[in-house]
């Protein structure tokens, strides 16, 4: 990567109200060569409540030349500098794909991050849609006279030639579907995939330690600590994030009564509007420990809220898109989440997905107990269809 000095201004992302996730309208992106002169990521930054993730685009080489782009991230000027760079060396962007209809996070940077790139093809998972009211590609954002949904067949597509793909779903989830596009490329033998599968670092990834605030905050046991930047503390601040972002609420977490969260900010070392007035309504025990360890244990995972509320609802598509994926020769996954690349087979892709087949559930019971009564609500209020 080039060696620039970074401006605030080259971090600009102006459109971050539209989805108001941190690090708002500030975001680094960190470009990394996966396939020497064939494949590079970006990655930035997104959460809720300092709960942070790296969110990732993949850019590859076409071998008829340019670049093909999978689920773009926001085009801030530092992010266009460093893709301006790789067109300087390997031509101009040709294809754009955003490979989700439900990941909102995934679907805002399309429209902008084409609109920087006005020769290039955009190409959408087919069954996009919208709430409250189902609107037309262009006015979602996406460019009027560019944009395409992809064919069920990838031979029908200009890229086809180096590209296999396998679309996941439409899976019915009541209010709109569930749908995800992978991608096999052929030549380096790589999977893309959006949500699907995931696969979580020991350590803290390096876009979530370019300002470490994030893991300081969530490695305290209490408001009452002093935040203080130590290698054990990113860590245990890291592990800890991972069990919110997957479970939202796992069992070692206990949640403090407001009474005591009140009177413990005003005693607060920092009562900044940064540390949330020095809010900090989170308990741990030990537990937690035990809970990450047992998740970082599967080298390839399907996210909880995924296979609680979602997956479980179509069983039959996701396996037979399982399946189909499961014939491509790949030896290297990019998720669009958590680490990258990942060292993966198809064995290793088929036995994530096992929880489906048979009905075993890996997970901690405790931890997965939110998602599950997340399931059952949705359900009762008739907002999700029943699980097959």
């Amino acid at each position: 990567m080039t060696d620039v000095p970074i401006r605030s201004q080259d971090l600009s992302w102006p459109f971050w109200p539209v989805v108001p996730l941190y690090p708002y309208g500030k975001r680094r992106t960190l470009r990394k060569e996966v396939v020497k002169d064939t494949i590079w990521t970006f990655e930035q930054l997104q959460g809720i409540l300092y709960v942070v993730v790296p969110i990732r685009m993949t850019v590859v080489k076409l071998a008829s030349g340019g670049l093909l782009v999978y689920a773009p991230v926001a085009p801030t000027p530092e992010c266009l500098r460093l893709v301006n760079e790789l067109e300087m060396n390997h031509g101009n962007i040709r294809y754009i794909i955003l490979p989700t209809v439900s990941g909102i996070e995934h679907k805002v940077f399309v429209g902008p991050f084409a609109r920087c790139f006005p020769q290039a093809q955009v190409f959408v998972s087919p069954h996009q849609w919208s709430f409250p009211l189902n609107l037309p590609l262009s006015w979602l954002g996406f460019p009027l006279g560019r944009t395409q949904k992809l064919p069920l067949d990838s031979r029908q597509t200009p890229f086809g030639d180096e590209f296999d793909y396998e679309i996941l779903g439409p899976i019915n989830l009541g209010l709109g579907p569930f749908e995800e596009v992978a991608f096999y490329h052929k030549r380096s033998q790589t999977l893309l995939v959006t949500d699907s599968i995931i696969s979580i670092p020991q350590n803290p990834p390096n876009i979530v330690q370019i300002d470490p605030y994030p893991l300081l905050f969530h490695a305290r046991n209490n408001g009452l600590e002093v935040i203080e930047d130590t290698p054990e503390n990113r860590l245990k601040g890291w592990q800890r994030i991972v069990l919110f972002a997957l479970y939202f609420r796992p069992g070692a977490l206990g949640v403090v009564k407001w009474g005591q969260v009140f009177k413990d900010a005003l005693k607060a070392p920092d009562r900044s509007p940064k540390a949330y007035f020095g809010l900090f309504p989170f308990q741990w025990d030990d537990r937690w420990k035990s809970s990450f360890e047992r998740l970082q244990h599967n080298h390839l995972l399907v996210a909880p809220i995924l296979q609680g509320v979602i997956f479980n609802r179509g069983k039959f598509e996701v396996l037979s898109w399982v399946d189909h994926v499961s014939k491509w020769g790949f030896k290297r996954i990019i998720s669009c989440h958590f680490t990258a690349p990942i060292e993966g087979n198809s064995a290793q892709f088929r036995e994530a997905f096992d929880f489906l087949r048979h009905d075993n559930q890996t997970l901690d019971i405790e931890d997965f107990q939110l998602i599950r009564d997340i399931a059952q609500t949705l359900t009762k209020r008739g907002i999700t269809p029943p699980v097959k």
